[in-house]
């Protein structure tokens, strides 16, 4: 039998109870084998568009890994936010954090190695980490140190990080269950409208979000067979710290028309569009690109 959207395959198929807080005594001392909650990795989760997508999934009663790069403090204080949104609608969920590097591999398997010690399954990756350039430069002019870092974390990283995490879906499976019924488990890959939009001064991080689009494809027609279903998330322009420094001359364009919606996008609409997914909202579907843009994809004239 097919389990509900959102819920632990096989054994774990029960009524949801209250889990343990992180830290405390009790959720030391609990088995991995005994979460209740459906658990979700997210990279890049410490700020920005990685963090919205994790309050959004604490509501709605996803324990979570929140991984970060560097900034531990605010993971701590994201992690701390997630569980005080998830009891304001009345639920516990466990959350944990883990600093990895994600571009590099001994720290990507640390990241794994952790999840799979501390839970049970994982039911929803969700591969927001990424970096932008230093230093915006002309592609005529552009360096081999920046186009090496990104592509390290905004492609390669969610490649390999995929790999594993997908395995890992599979291997609770088990091979005796019938393909329709595998698994109920969601990847994300969250891209970006540079994923074919031009933008000559910063062409090494359009062609690493160009791969991301690509991505979600290869790994969709691999996993379907397996029940696990493939999604990009595209955002548009989005209020982060990232996109700070072009705020006066985003605002500019917003106001002129450059999306339909004439509004800055928020990390929250990004993670509803997450939540949606992870909920099972899009059982007939895989490798589709959700648009969270302001309609910018539309190119009205």
């Amino acid at each position: 039998m097919a389990c509900a959207p959102g819920s632990v395959p096989g054994p774990l198929n029960m009524p949801r109870r209250k889990a343990p807080r992180s830290g405390s005594r009790a959720a030391r001392l609990t088995p991995r084998f005994l979460s209740v909650n459906p658990m979700a990795i997210i990279t890049g989760a410490s700020r920005g568009i990685g963090r919205g997508i994790a309050r959004r999934l604490a509501m709605e009663g996803w324990d979570l890994v929140l991984n970060y790069a560097r900034n531990e403090a605010a993971a701590r204080d994201a992690a701390e936010e997630c569980r005080h949104e998830a009891r304001q609608m009345g639920r516990e969920v466990r959350v944990e954090v883990f600093g990895a590097d994600i571009a590099e591999g001994s720290q990507r398997e640390s990241l794994v190695r952790f999840a799979k010690t501390t839970f049970a399954a994982c039911q929803l990756l969700v591969n927001n980490a990424g970096v932008a350039p230093v230093v915006r430069a002309d592609i005529l002019d552009a360096g081999e140190d920046s186009f090496d870092r990104l592509i390290s974390t905004n492609l390669k990283g969610p490649y390999f990080l995929t790999q594993q995490v997908a395995r890992w879906m599979l291997e609770i499976a088990g091979p005796e269950k019938p393909p329709a019924t595998k698994v109920v488990a969601r990847i994300v890959f969250v891209s970006s409208i540079s994923a074919y939009t031009a933008s000559v001064n910063r062409g090494d991080y359009c062609v690493s979000k160009a791969g991301v689009a690509m991505l979600c494809k290869l790994f969709a027609a691999r996993l379907a067979e397996h029940g696990i279903h493939v999604f990009e998330v595209r955002p548009g322009v989005i209020a982060t710290d990232m996109t700070g420094p072009v705020k006066e001359k985003y605002d500019r364009l917003i106001a002129d028309g450059l999306t339909p919606i004439r509004r800055w996008g928020s990390a929250e609409d990004v993670g509803k569009a997450v939540a949606a997914i992870a909920q099972g909202f899009l059982p007939f579907s895989t490798g589709e690109v959700i648009n969270v843009d302001g309609g910018f994809h539309l190119r009205t004239l």
